[in-house]
């Protein structure tokens, strides 16, 4: 009777009778799948050029120009 009652204790806290698993299971593959399925969108759709300020928070979005060059003297 014990060794039943061992095998039934066993079999009911397997791993694949775990619900909470299987929920952490489904979540990853879900999240996977919506990763691959944003990385699908961005191939499919381009990104179309906005009319901007070229500022972002008042902030420039490319580098300042530096310095102009001296001027050259032409050749006499």
């Amino acid at each position: 009777m014990q060794a039943a009652n061992d095998i039934a204790t066993r079999t009911s806290s397997a791993w694949y009778r775990q619900p909470v698993l299987w929920l952490g299971i489904v979540i990853f593959v879900a999240s996977l799948a919506g990763c691959i399925w944003m990385i699908v969108l961005g191939v499919h759709h381009a990104d179309t050029p906005l009319d901007t300020s070229h500022t972002v928070f008042g902030v420039p979005v490319s580098a300042h120009s530096g310095p102009h060059p001296p001027p050259v003297d032409p050749p006499r």
